[in-house]
């Protein structure tokens, strides 16, 4: 089981999911109204590291973050 977290202005409450990939992920969230619309522009983080490639395998207790893009000053 996996700890999906959605941060900043997606403002969904966190999923645990029993998931082994990303690409199992994208396939629960494409189907999420609250969520597609921003895979496409969210960093992805495993466990606090960023990623860039969905083939990463995930373990029991890996959390997920879903980092959309922010505007700063």
């Amino acid at each position: 089981m996996v700890k999906v977290e959605f941060l900043g202005p997606i403002n969904k409450e966190d999923m645990n999911l029993d998931i082994t990939n990303l690409i199992q992920l994208s396939e629960v969230l494409k189907n999420d109204g609250d969520v597609s619309s921003w895979l496409e522009t969210c960093a992805v983080a495993i466990n606090d590291t960023l990623i860039n490639s969905k083939d990463i395998e995930l373990k029991d207790g890996d959390r997920i973050s879903l980092l959309p893009p922010v505007c700063g000053g």
